[in-house]
């Protein structure tokens, strides 16, 4: 154990620790491309983006120069009262790639407040028109971060029981599929005929940390036409499928009816800096805006539209929007097809579903499918041996990784995933 490693034992508390620290984390020195090195110079892949932040490769040279030059031109500045030149052109460009119906960005700092905002923005757009309505619908299985109103639009599961009886209540749909439709459209205008529904917020097309469950547009999109008929606000929680993930620049492009919110971050500054985006129409908008002051929205962050998180943003956008990353996108997207079609009938595996550049696996397993399935231990060990870094979800493996990477590299990730299986169905 290093002298780093034994420190962070001594003094630090990881996401999701439950063991005393059985397991010594990986002490990384730098990184580069699609590549970690630890401190004994051994290469490991990064085929999950860092919990699919990253979009062009770790120490891009390009977002890496913006980045530096902004820490000596305006490193910071408050945004209440203020403004600086790169929130106003990220917020501008953004919108150019967003639905047409959407007119204004509110920045923040991280995917869970993104939704956070959202939320607020809902609840009290129907307050400020004296109109009540309180209550949510979302998918079963939802994961909207760990925020109070994030964790009560997610699933009631073991990522929030401690707080169950702190959660408000939130009316669930079964994700769609194209045997349950019907019910699901029936229970949807039964949920909103009650009159209390303020909004419906959904992950468009995959839903991550349920296990990247796959659903298709049109199904949504029936969804949407109900609440659009019923004048029910549509929240896009695209946290994670924004920015090229499910293989369009957002996932709300794939489909005619558009949200009302829409929310953003991870991939957002290409996995630099922390920053959040909730964007809406300007009849939300307006809806605050007023000469009653009690009307305000009263939401803010002390690092609000960060001037160099702005500036990462603009960067990595900047890559986003040339040929050779849409081509990349695709490419990535093909690939992970033609794995789909070689791997699909081995015994080890349960399911594999391919959306963009996000391909899944579900495995074979005496235990049901769940996020504490034993499973993970013996996947992420197996891989981690191999160079490769997955976060699997319970017995579910996945793999969404940077733009950068290389035919040659997928190739071995694949190889290693099917002599992974071949190894687990022999256990």
């Amino acid at each position: 154990m290093t002298s780093i490693q034994s420190k962070d034992k001594a003094f630090v508390w990881h996401p999701f620790t439950h063991l005393k620290y059985a397991e010594i984390p990986v002490n990384i020195v730098r990184s580069e491309g699609l590549y970690f090195y630890d401190d004994k110079d051994n290469k490991i892949m990064d085929a999950i983006a860092s919990w699919w932040v990253n979009l062009h490769g770790h120490c891009h040279p390009y977002i890496s120069k913006k980045v530096s030059e902004q820490v000596f031109i305006n490193e910071h500045s408050i945004f209440s009262g203020f403004t600086h030149p790169n929130a106003v052109i990220l917020a501008e460009r953004l919108l150019r790639h967003l639905p047409d119906n959407l007119g204004k960005v509110f920045y923040s700092d991280n995917g869970s407040t993104a939704v956070e905002v959202a939320l607020k923005m809902a609840l009290q757009y129907w307050n400020n028109k004296s109109i009540n309505k309180g209550t949510f619908i979302a998918f079963e299985n939802a994961y909207h971060g760990d925020t109070f109103g994030g964790m009560s639009v997610g699933e009631r599961n073991v990522f929030n029981q401690a707080f169950t009886a702190f959660l408000f209540n939130v009316e669930r749909l079964p994700v769609p599929t194209e045997e349950n439709i019907s019910e699901v459209c029936a229970k949807l205008e039964q949920l909103i005929d009650a009159g209390t529904i303020a909004g419906f917020i959904y992950e468009p097309l995959v839903q991550g940390a349920a296990g990247m469950i796959m659903y298709k547009a049109a199904l949504l999109e029936r969804l949407i036409a109900i609440c659009k008929e019923k004048n029910i606000l549509c929240i896009a929680d695209e946290v994670m499928t924004g920015f090229g993930r499910t293989g369009t620049f957002f996932a709300s492009d794939q489909l005619q009816l558009k949200p009302d919110i829409i929310c953003l971050s991870k991939g957002l500054t290409g996995g630099y800096m922390p920053l959040g985006v909730t964007a809406c129409t300007n009849d939300m908008y307006d809806a605050f805006v007023q000469d009653d002051k009690t009307r305000t929205f009263f939401h803010g962050h002390s690092y609000t539209a960060n001037p160099t998180a702005c500036a990462a943003a603009l960067a990595s956008l900047d890559l986003l929007e040339e040929e050779k990353t849409i081509a990349a996108i695709n490419y990535i997207h093909r690939l992970h097809l033609a794995f789909q079609k070689t791997i699909a009938a081995h015994e080890g595996c349960r399911d594999v579903r391919v959306c963009g550049t996000i391909l899944a696996l579900e495995l074979s397993s005496s235990d049901k499918t769940h996020y504490l399935n034993n499973a993970a231990d013996v996947i992420a060990a197996y891989f981690i041996s191999k160079g490769i870094l997955l976060r699997p979800l319970g017995n579910i493996l996945y793999l969404i990784p940077p733009y950068c990477i290389t035919e040659k590299e997928l190739e071995y990730i694949y190889q290693t995933i099917n002599e992974f299986l071949d190894a687990y169905i022999k256990r």
